[in-house]
């Protein structure tokens, strides 16, 4: 995930309610008791009426361990267990979490939870933007989707199927591979998605709405074809040629500094106007701010060139650095964060001058990051509790993060370093 710079200073959430948050420390990790083999969503999409049904094949690590689920903002409408309606007594919500208790040891769990996507402001989970549904779930996100072990060091298979009224939604999107589709009746439609690779849901993502598409395609180190898809308003699409030749570049560029090859067969990229950060690296359906993906010769400036360059890099580098190998816990943030930003960093000065790009990144640590180091907000790049994470999205983990990994980078040379990245 990318922030802009005015989104640091201004990162802090409003929650829901008055409650205190509890503080989560690092030496509490605990591992999951429960394994997901695989996760079936289906959406009912409706601007203020969505359904989510959702089926969780689980199996149980710990015996008689109880199942915590986390949830925000959901009406809980039925849980059931291998097709069996589960008794009031097997579960308990209290404070945003749903316990469930007397589970088999391997089963089929089912929740079915109504959302508002249409008043949901928060833009965090299921939102309308622009008229279109999207999604924004790091760092708990997909909580507000439906309930989950809502936590990054869970992974695994996620099957989307995604239903909606044809005319104002004919395009339907989610992570991985389009695996099957057709209309229904009443005028609307559906569309299956499969992504063959664990991921945690903070990664999860969808898109249904009326956008445009520029197309184009990449073959590979080893040959394959790899399809190209940047959706986004009518109006805006002949203003993301830009945006295409960047992904191409950078998909080259991490082949060959980094050994690192797509995996899907498909990669895909969405501009909305309303979203929090600067973009978002769901696994192969990024979605951005238009800011970092349109950019017009008659008004746009060499920054701003530069600009989208550097982000659709960025979150096409955490395909590996964040996606398919991914964090233990939040605390690990900057593994993924400042480790891409020195991804994005060495490729932008491939890209241009390498002297300039370093004299840029260093001016915002001294005018930013110091500053940050210097106040009350100063924190580890590795914090060792948190109340909220969304507030360590900062300087400090993503840019000083960055510092720490070159300096890691400088002192191991470039062979050790490229075998220890591998």
């Amino acid at each position: 995930m990318r922030l802009s710079l005015p989104a640091i200073f201004s990162k802090t959430r409003l929650m829901d309610n008055a409650q205190p948050l509890e503080t989560i420390q690092l030496g509490d990790y605990q591992p999951p008791v429960y394994r997901l083999h695989s996760v079936a969503l289906h959406f009912n999409l409706q601007e203020t009426v969505t359904i989510v049904h959702s089926r969780l094949d689980y199996e149980c690590l710990q015996q008689r361990a109880p199942l915590y689920l986390y949830g925000d903002g959901l009406e809980l409408l039925d849980i059931r267990i291998d097709d069996r309606e589960l008794a009031d007594s097997s579960y308990a919500l209290a404070g945003g979490r749903l316990s469930i208790t007397d589970l088999p040891a391997r089963g089929c769990l089912q929740i079915r939870t109504q959302i508002d996507p249409q008043n949901n402001t928060r833009l965090e989970g299921l939102y309308l933007s622009g008229g279109n549904f999207c999604t924004q779930c790091e760092a708990e996100g997909f909580r507000r989707i439906t309930y989950f072990p809502d936590r990054p060091d869970v992974l695994t298979r996620y099957t989307t199927t995604l239903e909606a009224d044809k005319t104002r939604y004919p395009v339907l999107l989610a992570n991985g591979n389009h695996v099957a589709g057709g209309n229904l009746e009443n005028g609307r439609h559906w569309a299956r998605w499969y992504d063959p690779f664990p991921k945690p849901s903070y990664l999860f993502a969808l898109v249904a709405g009326d956008l445009a598409c520029l197309e184009d395609q990449f073959t590979t180190a080893s040959g394959r074809q790899v399809q190209l898809y940047i959706y986004a308003k009518s109006p805006y699409i002949n203003r993301c040629h830009h945006a295409m030749a960047s992904l191409k570049k950078a998909m080259r560029w991490d082949e060959q500094r980094f050994g690192r090859e797509y995996d899907l067969n498909r990669y895909m990229i969405v501009a909305v106007d309303d979203f929090n950060m600067g973009a978002m690296e769901n696994k192969g359906l990024n979605i951005f701010n238009t800011k970092y993906v349109l950019a017009d010769p008659k008004t746009a400036t060499d920054a701003d060139y530069r600009n989208v360059e550097g982000v659709i890099a960025h979150e096409y580098f955490h395909n590996w650095s964040g996606n398919r190998v991914t964090l233990r816990d939040w605390f690990q943030l900057s593994l993924k964060e400042g480790f891409t930003v020195y991804r994005d960093q060495e490729f932008s000065a491939a890209m241009g001058s390498t002297a300039v790009k370093r004299i840029q990144d260093v001016n915002v640590l001294r005018t930013y990051q110091f500053r940050e180091d210097a106040g009350p907000l100063a924190h580890p790049v590795r914090p060792q509790s948190y109340a909220e994470i969304n507030n360590f999205y900062t300087l400090t983990v993503y840019n000083k993060g960055a510092e720490v990994v070159r300096m890691v980078a400088t002192l191991l040379g470039d062979t050790v370093f490229r075998a220890g990245c591998d």
